[in-house]
């Protein structure tokens, strides 16, 4: 018998071992894919028993587009003095986050670049402001790579930034700039962007003070499959010691391929010079229903709609993702790097959900159940 059908069948029990980096590999390289999908299924039914399947009603607000780090794979950014650059100021914020209010929103993930001209001072003001002209709003704001920009241009610890930022009004910090968790990757596609270990000390830093977090990977950077092993090997050690410590963790993993249509890294990726970028449908699916096995300590996988469209991401929901994702009301970094689609409707995200056989419900950024079926859950 192959090895990777005995790893597979293992996990149909429930109550499974835990699969190790090399059977992690096995099942890269060898499972059949019919096969993997169906045990990652089964295990999603068996950690989240019922038929339902989430979606968050939120906006994206990129505040800024200035940046430092110049990485390759990024269509959004620009460089401090570029006639293009811009920063939003907090009425134009506010009237983003009014928007969304009004369609029964409940969170903001609010991201921009490493901007060298804004102080801690800004971020905290925004925040309070926020906070208090929205108080139903969670702000779920910056990356770990803009919380490391901050400190740099203050002279203070991440940790001290986050507390600040806590105090705030910051409700979560999400989990961009991960891309992957393997220097020699990172150096490859985003040479000035801090390391992996540094992505995951924020991180942990943000848990320990109780922010809500949730974890990222971008796939198809010309990484092997023991890189992306070690990624999710990263993402799961650190899940375990922030829940043994008693800190809440990741809410959540979410997954995409790298899109190459408007950035240096696309454009190094054609000709004579082709090497191996980007990554399939087929591959995306392989990767979520690896991930739902072998993060055995994160609750909920995430489809990604932006980047692999609708129909691919329905098909995620029966390879182990449970959540729909967002409707992400005006995104821009993804959309700039070629992406047909960036925004979707409630209706949209439902009809979906619905039509694959399961039952829609919002959720807010913690995985609190708002609405099921378009209906309060409080009703």
């Amino acid at each position: 018998m192959p090895s990777w059908i005995k790893i597979l069948e293992e996990q149909v029990s429930e109550s499974p071992p835990r699969i190790f980096r090399k059977d992690a590999v096995e099942l890269y390289r060898n499972a059949d894919l019919n096969d993997l999908v169906y045990v990652a299924n089964e295990r999603r039914r068996l950690l989240l028993p019922g038929n339902t399947v989430t979606y968050l009603v939120d906006r994206n607000i990129n505040y800024t587009n200035v940046c430092t780090i110049n990485c390759h794979f990024c269509s959004f950014y620009r460089p401090p003095g570029h006639s293009e650059t811009y920063t939003q100021t907090f009425e134009q914020i506010s009237a983003r986050v009014a928007e969304l209010e009004e369609i029964g929103g409940t969170r903001i993930l609010m991201q921009g670049g490493v901007n060298p001209d804004l102080g801690l001072d800004w971020y905290v003001d925004i925040l309070m402001r926020l906070r208090e002209r929205h108080p139903s709003i969670d702000l779920d704001c910056f990356s770990p790579i803009e919380i490391e920009g901050i400190a740099k241009i203050v002279g203070i610890s991440t940790l001290e930034v986050l507390t600040k930022l806590s105090e705030a009004g910051l409700h979560g910090l999400p989990g961009g700039g991960a891309e992957m968790l393997v220097d020699d990757v990172r150096r490859g596609v985003s040479p000035q962007k801090g390391s992996s270990d540094n992505w995951i000390r924020v991180m942990g830093e943000a848990q320990s003070i109780g922010l809500v977090t949730s974890a990222t990977n971008v796939i198809g950077l010309g990484e092997s499959f023991d890189n992306r092993v070690e990624h999710l090997e990263r993402i799961r050690r650190l899940q375990e010691d922030s829940t043994n410590a008693g800190y809440p963790g990741f809410t959540s993993f979410i997954s995409w391929p790298v899109m190459l249509e408007n950035n240096s890294l696309g454009r190094g990726n054609q000709g004579t010079n082709r090497y191996t970028l980007g990554a399939s449908a087929i591959e995306y699916l392989r990767h979520v229903a690896i991930s739902r096995i072998y993060l055995d300590n994160i609750l909920h996988i995430q489809a990604s709609w932006p980047t692999m469209g609708m129909d691919v991401a329905q098909m995620a929901l029966f390879a182990g993702a449970d959540d729909a994702g967002s409707t992400m009301m005006e995104e821009n970094v993804v959309s700039a790097s070629g992406t047909s689609k960036t925004e979707a409707t409630i209706e949209e995200l439902e009809t979906m959900i619905a039509s694959a056989g399961f039952v829609p419900a919002q959720r807010d950024s913690e995985y609190n159940m708002v609405a099921r079926m378009g209906i309060p859950t409080n009703q």
